[in-house]
């Protein structure tokens, strides 16, 4: 071999661990910010990759995810977030309602971040407006608050002759379960009836919740809006079968699971338009010129086999009423 052939292949051999490098660090990262774990959030995770991938990103091709989870601690979302603009991710996304939204906004004002919440963006100070939100939020809310009093509504066509409803909130999430206590209550006042307020913030608060509502003579629940109960459809479902109380929640899988009822917006949307928000972050557009989406599919599914297994008979105006019966 020649010697100046020699060097040359040298210096090639010599760069190009420095050009796979830079290759490598070209590839975005994205923060994914859960607060459970990601057992809890398969669909919701599922939905967000195939939102990615109409905005031509794949992960583990083309754009890399870094996951953190606060396995129901909320306390340790700050830190988490934290973690995340250390790790200077390209965009983060607060996909723990309202608490990881408040932690990532607290962590950076200059990366951008995706929120997905259920309360108003604006009341809560992410953002000045919705069309044009001006700073480094912008996201995707749903109507799972504001369709609150829509619940309890279906449950007294369900059961016109009670009186007595229960509604359970998560008590560390105020900014979701004040204002949709507000609505349900003011909805029940006009309706003419009773409604008491529970609360669960941990899993071993559940049977006594449920055990109180009963005690009660509470006709049924509104399981309110709150990411601690996201991914525990199956076993609110089950202790509402236990305790023979009807309920009702905001997404699918909790009808799906032997829950009563759900209504409210579709979640594969939800996080679907989250998705497609983070790709079109990561090509370029802004947070601060990107408007705020609303998820405005909502669905009523009825659970006719858990119907028939508390007693109740569906009337045919409700069953007319859904998008989907489940038998």
């Amino acid at each position: 071999m020649r010697r100046r052939e020699f060097i040359t292949l040298l210096g090639s051999a010599a760069t190009w661990p420095l050009a796979a490098r830079a290759q490598q660090s070209a590839t975005p990262v994205i923060g994914f910010l859960g607060t459970s774990s990601p057992d809890l959030y398969a669909i919701r995770l599922n939905v967000f990759r195939e939102g990615l991938k109409q905005t031509g990103y794949v992960e583990g091709q083309n754009v890399a995810i870094e996951y953190r989870w606060a396995q129901d601690v909320v306390d340790r979302l700050p830190a988490l977030a934290a973690d995340l603009v250390q790790h200077r991710v390209n965009v983060i996304v607060a996909a723990s309602g309202t608490p990881g939204a408040v932690a990532a906004k607290a962590a950076t004002t200059t990366i951008p971040i995706v929120f997905a919440v259920s309360v108003d963006p604006i009341k809560v100070g992410f953002v000045q407006s919705l069309n044009r939100p001006g700073g480094n939020l912008t996201g995707v809310t749903n109507l799972n608050v504001e369709i609150g009093p829509k619940r309890l509504e279906v449950l007294h066509a369900l059961l016109p002759t009670a009186s007595d409803f229960a509604v359970l909130v998560d008590p560390t999430g105020p900014a979701l379960a004040e204002p949709f206590v507000r609505e349900v209550q003011a909805a029940a006042r006009s309706l003419g009836l009773r409604l008491h307020v529970l609360n669960a913030s941990s899993e071993r608060d559940f049977d006594p919740v449920f055990a109180r509502a009963a005690q009660l003579k509470a006709a049924a629940v509104i399981i309110g809006p709150s990411t601690f109960f996201v991914g525990r459809g199956e076993q609110l479902a089950t202790l509402t079968l236990r305790y023979k109380v009807p309920a009702i929640y905001q997404y699918r899988p909790f009808a799906a699971a032997g829950g009563l009822m759900s209504y409210g917006s579709d979640e594969t949307e939800y996080y679907h338009l989250v998705g497609v928000y983070t790709g079109r972050i990561l090509k370029g557009e802004k947070p601060a010129q990107l408007p705020v989406e609303q998820s405005t599919k909502v669905e009523l599914i009825i659970n006719l086999k858990t119907a028939k297994a508390l007693g109740i008979d569906v009337p045919l105006s409700l069953l007319g009423r859904a998008d989907e019966v489940i038998e």
